[in-house]
């Protein structure tokens, strides 16, 4: 299978000749250089990884190769990845502020969690035949949970009620820890993060996700005005 990211490496190191900032920030950082290093240029890059040649204020001239984790799978994915690197570096070497918000975002995706929670109960945990609820009639639930029941029979699958709370109260809590763990880098303020935890152990991936993206989106404004 060929290699797109490589088939246009010779774009890509002409485009990358305009950000010598970015490509010694890329040297400095990924390749741990600690000498002054006065220029930088890409002589290379596939989907592995890019290697870059730069020259040190003593005149020495060096290459080190930046492995790509995860690897590009396709050419569509080197820009954005070379962004993000760009971001990590600046970051890492104190050059740019990790992006900070200070209001949170609600994202429209979220809205869904809750039917997608009533169907996991609906077709994992039904109630047993013959149960009622208020003043519901019997006739009335047994028929509105039969294809659970049904479905049940057909795949062998099925939970106690505690049990299924038990899985996603986990599944959401450990999401719930790493937003906290998120927060305390990209969000200003003990009122904004509550509602990121919170929001994040009641609706699940959508909010952290959201929130990184609006995080990747700060980066991106930001580094641009870096060169």
């Amino acid at each position: 299978m060929s290699d797109s990211v490589a088939s246009n490496s010779s774009f890509l190191c002409m485009y990358m000749k305009d950000h010598t900032g970015t490509l010694v920030a890329y040297v400095r950082y990924f390749g741990k250089v600690e000498d002054d290093v006065v220029t930088a240029e890409m002589s290379s890059i596939d989907s592995k990884g890019m290697t870059l040649l730069y020259e040190l204020k003593s005149g020495i001239s060096k290459s080190i190769q930046v492995p790509f984790d995860p690897l590009l799978s396709e050419y569509d994915d080197a820009k954005p990845r070379l962004l993000s690197m760009k971001a990590e570096a600046l970051e890492g070497l104190g050059m740019l502020k990790a992006p900070q918000l200070t209001t949170f975002r609600f994202p429209s995706k979220a809205a869904i969690t809750p039917f997608v929670f009533l169907a996991y109960f609906y077709l994992l945990s039904p109630p047993p035949a013959g149960t009622t609820f208020l003043s519901i009639p019997v006739t009335n639930m047994d028929v509105f949970f039969s294809p659970a029941h049904a479905f049940r029979d057909l795949t062998g699958l099925g939970l106690s009620l505690r049990t299924l709370f038990a899985i996603l109260g986990a599944i959401h809590g450990a999401e719930g820890l790493y937003t906290l763990s998120l927060c305390r880098r990209h969000v200003k303020g003990a009122v904004v993060t509550a509602v990121y935890v919170g929001c994040t152990v009641l609706f699940g991936n959508h909010i952290w996700k959201d929130l990184k993206r609006r995080v990747q989106e700060r980066r991106i404004e930001a580094i641009t005005k870096f060169e």
